[in-house]
């Protein structure tokens, strides 16, 4: 009799039988709300995650009531809080990169006179993680914690722009390009190219390609290890902070972002090709 070949049993790690499913599940709905900040309604997550409606609905009220998610009361929206976010940067070492980055942000601000900010890239998008705003009238003011998109930011071009060329590969491939303005860059191809203009330059910029209205100048933070943890940026009016101007305030915002990186650890006293990267 021909015998049947046997199928291998994918191997289990010994402590899975240790896993507690309500937390496993709790896990699961804090790493959706991550992958989506313009938030989800109940029934979405409850699709997304092929669980009980009411399970998810326990999960997602514990996690309001504690802090770590946010509920709109009119659109039933469940997005992940502020909270969540200071505690993975607390687990990171990012709370020193927050307390270090507040006098040099009102000093990036008195010297520019527009909005200065301090954002990482988290995932499939940008977070701002602290501002200190411009005292004029008119100006660009964020809350902590809002989300950012990718390929139209300053910021998120300043930090791609010194990751290794196999990571920017892959984390542009899922990128998508959503048209905002008429100056919102198009394509990979392009963005990777913008890319090596603001490695080249040492900072990046928003040539109000999310909104015509205001445009951006960033420029990289470093950790101990010369990898690239945030960045630091001014925001302002289009008006004030000109398509002229961007060039000017470039080199001046990348020298308060040196600062930063320098507090936090960065050495810079090699450079790989020029003086526009950090030590290798």
């Amino acid at each position: 009799m021909k015998q049947m070949p046997r199928i291998a049993k994918p191997a289990v790690s010994p402590l899975s039988r240790y896993k507690v499913p309500i937390l496993d599940r709790t896990l699961d709905l804090l790493e959706l709300l991550s992958r989506h900040p313009e938030g989800m309604t109940l029934t979405s997550m409850t699709e997304a995650l092929r669980l009980p409606k009411n399970t998810v609905f326990r999960i997602a009220t514990t996690l309001t009531l504690r802090g770590y998610a946010e509920r709109e009361e009119d659109t039933k929206v469940y997005r992940a809080s502020r909270k969540l976010l200071s505690l993975g940067h607390a687990a990171m070492g990012g709370e020193r990169l927050i307390q270090a980055a507040g006098p040099v942000l009102a000093a990036l601000r008195d010297s520019t006179g527009e909005t200065a900010l301090l954002g990482t890239v988290a995932g499939n998008h940008g977070v701002v993680l602290d501002q200190v705003p411009s005292s004029h009238p008119v100006k660009v003011v964020v809350e902590i914690g809002h989300a950012f998109t990718l390929h139209t930011a300053a910021p998120a071009k300043a930090i791609l722009a010194y990751w290794d060329s196999d990571a920017q590969k892959k984390f542009v491939a899922q990128m998508k390009f959503t048209r905002h303005t008429r100056r919102t860059i198009p394509n990979a191809a392009a963005y990777f190219a913008e890319l090596d203009e603001a490695r080249a330059a040492g900072y990046a910029l928003d040539r109000g390609e999310e909104s015509e209205t205001f445009a951006c100048v960033a420029a990289p933070v470093f950790d101990h290890r010369s990898h690239p943890v945030a960045a630091i940026w001014i925001s302002g009016p289009s008006d004030r902070v000109t398509q002229g101007s961007l060039e000017k305030l470039g080199p001046v915002v990348r020298r308060f972002a040196d600062s930063l990186s320098r507090q936090i650890g960065c050495q810079f006293q090699k450079f790989c090709e020029s003086d526009t990267k950090p030590a290798c």
